[in-house]
């Protein structure tokens, strides 16, 4: 009894100075021991732990990574809805919300606190008697996903908190991200291990918090700032200033760089400074938050149904950088269509570093007159796709030679074309293979037959080694082969045939959407789909028939029509239909959904899917995707800066929902 009590004793002290060292490196970044002797801590207190079982609890550091991989997230309500914050672009909008602020606060003085808008993932955290019970994304405002056991994998946030300091029931909001250093490291790692890296630092991070497997996600550079009590734990704090210093003294890890304005020209001021000095941050910001300092005036100003009256983001420009243009080159797509991109000296902008940027077709090159050695400015279209913005002409040097679209394909070396009317120059072989490779990726994409497992390094070794050809060849690989292909092995190829299998029951539409047709993206190939009764029937059908059809018009039939008269695409489509790959199509006349026969608007970037996957989505649910928002839009799904699409619903009072919700919908079509 004398050896356990003891052995409970230096447990518990080993995780008081284990957590003492956690904030002390995480949170402080003022590290008092090395990370050998931080090591030794842990490893003791895991053989304490493996000699008196009974000993281990949820909280301790030794359980940070403790899960197995979950089937799927529950759905958690959260206490007080999780309001998103309205946007402003200029000095300007943010004295005009000062000036609502005021209106309603007559004769008051307004502070207001400034902290930078963090570029990640919105976090609800519940501590019962001082320990993490409860975890959940942002979802739709009112509930989330309980992400309880991957949020525990973050060293710096604390599992428990310091005895009688903390109310007994707190909430605390913040934001999940991925430091630039840890981001790059990791991509740096995956590359290395011939895996995709990540776009940039914010969808890694909600990449990372919807793994399974909490395991994996401990390997991940997550980080989190917390900026926000709600709840009975917000009763005895009076201002937002209060609650970031009571954060703090808890344990939590709060943004060093908030600021007390006194008025709103000094929060002004605040937000034009860290437009100039974001870059020299460890993290994406995109703005900045300015906050009624008071609760109390919170509380009066109140909120709308989507945002609060009290709190406004302010968004930066769009970043611009210099870099120096190092060669162009043609890239050949599906289509055949050859794309110039720049090549350039690798730079950092809006979240990630930047080594190509497209200059999309001759035009565009002859319009930018960029040419190699230039140097330009760069820009990220949505802070996602880099764009050359324009070049410095100060800066060219000598007189380098202009740009031309070459004659032949680069990689196929047949005769290219720009056909009359059209922008861009295409390859006019189709068995070119770039082109093979292109139409097959597509094929297997989510939006299209979703076969898993099919990625581009899978098509590069499938055609290199001559097994597919089109990708009706899909259904004819075998076991051996397939197995015996570079970093596949016997188990990778069952999975990828058993994919191959399950992908022979999509939808016709689906299958038309992944042939590639020119013009035929998910929308249209739900409308032929539904036009005819099978894969024959369309194959018969007239330019004349098929132009008659509401949605298709002489352009898109004229393309389907060549689509299905070259004898290359007959014979794909024939190894396709002979594999059993379904070719009914018709109207989908049983299937009744939340979705059916909505008139669906996609605005603003969603993190789970593709705006083509999302199109494939809201079709197969019986749906119809437009792409404006009128009087007969029944629904707008709002992403990431979703714009004036989703202002305009608000004003004609079309139901709006974000995407999470338009996936629980989807989960239920």
């Amino acid at each position: 009894m004398g050896a356990k009590k003891s052995a409970r004793a230096r447990v518990n002290r080993l995780r008081e100075l284990i957590r003492l060292h956690d904030r002390k490196y995480y949170v402080e970044n003022a590290p008092e021991i090395t990370d050998g002797e931080y090591d030794a801590l842990m490893a003791e207190l895991a053989g304490l732990e493996d000699e008196h079982p009974e000993l281990v609890t949820a909280d301790s550091p030794t359980q940070r990574v403790g899960g197995a991989p979950t089937e799927g997230f529950r759905t958690v309500e959260h206490a007080v809805a999780m309001l998103s914050l309205d946007n402003t672009y200029s000095p300007d909008e943010l004295r005009a919300f000062d000036a609502r602020a005021r209106k309603r606060l007559p004769d008051e003085t307004i502070e207001y606190v400034v902290e930078p808008k963090l570029d990640g993932v919105s976090i609800s955290l519940r501590y019962v008697d001082g320990r993490l019970t409860v975890a959940a994304t942002r979802g739709d405002g009112a509930s989330g996903d309980d992400v309880t056991a991957n949020i525990m994998t973050i060293e710096s946030l604390p599992l428990e908190l310091p005895a009688r300091s903390a109310p007994a029931d707190l909430e605390i909001r913040g934001e999940v991200f991925m430091p630039r250093s840890g981001f790059e490291g990791m991509n740096r790692r995956r590359t290395e291990n011939e895996e995709a890296p990540f776009v940039n630092p914010r969808n890694a991070a909600a990449g990372s918090l919807k793994l399974r497997d909490p395991e994996e996600v401990a390997t991940r550079p997550l980080a989190v700032f917390c900026y926000q009590l709600v709840g009975p734990g917000a009763a005895s704090v009076r201002t937002q200033w209060d609650a970031i210093r009571r954060m703090s003294d808890w344990g939590f890890p709060v943004s060093p760089d908030a600021t007390l304005a006194p008025d709103i020209d000094a929060a002004v001021e605040t937000c034009l400074g860290w437009d100039e000095r974001r870059g020299g941050l460890d993290y994406d910001i995109d703005g900045m938050v300015v906050k009624v300092n008071s609760l109390e005036q919170q509380e009066r100003l109140g909120s709308t149904t989507k945002s609060p009256r009290w709190g406004i983001a302010y968004k930066f420009p769009a970043e611009s950088v210099r870099t120096v243009v190092t060669d162009i080159v043609i890239q050949v797509g599906r289509t055949g269509k050859l794309t110039p991109v720049a090549i350039l000296e690798p730079v950092f902008v809006s979240g990630s570093t930047v080594s190509r940027a497209t200059l999309h077709n001759a035009d565009e090159i002859e319009r930018l007159d960029v040419r190699v050695g230039d140097t330009v400015e760069i820009e990220k279209g949505g802070e996602v796709i880099p764009k050359v913005a324009r070049v410095v002409r100060s800066e060219r040097k000598g007189r380098p030679r202009r740009f031309r679209m070459p004659a032949d394909c680069p990689v196929c070396g047949e005769p290219v074309a720009r056909l009359e009317g059209e922008v861009d120059t295409r390859c006019q072989n189709v068995s070119c293979p770039e082109q093979v490779k292109g139409r097959i990726r597509h094929f297997a994409s989510r939006g299209a037959m979703d076969i898993r497992g099919l990625g581009t390094a899978l098509v590069e070794s499938l055609v290199a080694e001559g097994l597919v050809s089109d990708y009706g060849d899909l259904y004819g690989l075998r076991l051996a082969e397939t197995a015996a292909l570079t970093r596949m092995g016997e188990k990778s190829a069952e999975n990828l045939l058993a994919e191959l299998e399950e992908s022979k029951s999509r939808s016709l539409a689906r299958v038309l959407h992944g042939l590639g047709i020119r013009h035929v993206g998910a929308r249209v190939a739900s409308v032929l789909a539904e036009s005819f009764p099978d894969m024959g029937a369309l194959a018969s059908a007239s330019e004349e028939e098929l132009a008659e059809i509401e949605e298709i018009g002489p352009v898109i039939a004229a393309s389907v029509r060549s689509f299905l008269e070259s004898p290359r695409n007959a014979e794909a489509l024939h190894k396709l239909e002979a594999a059993g790959v379904n070719m009914r199509g018709g109207r989908l006349g049983a299937r009744n959904t939340e979705l059916s026969g909505l008139t669906v608007v996609l605005t603003g970037s969603l993190e789970g899917m593709t705006r083509a996957e999302a199109t494939a989505a809201v079709t197969e649910a019986g749906g119809r995707v437009s792409s404006s928002v009128s009087a007969k839009t029944d629904l707008v799904v709002a992403g990431r800066d979703p714009g004036s699409k989703y202002q305009k619903a608000l004003d004609l009072g079309i139901r709006a929902i974000d995407e999470s919700e338009f996936e629980k919908l989807l989960s239920n079509a």
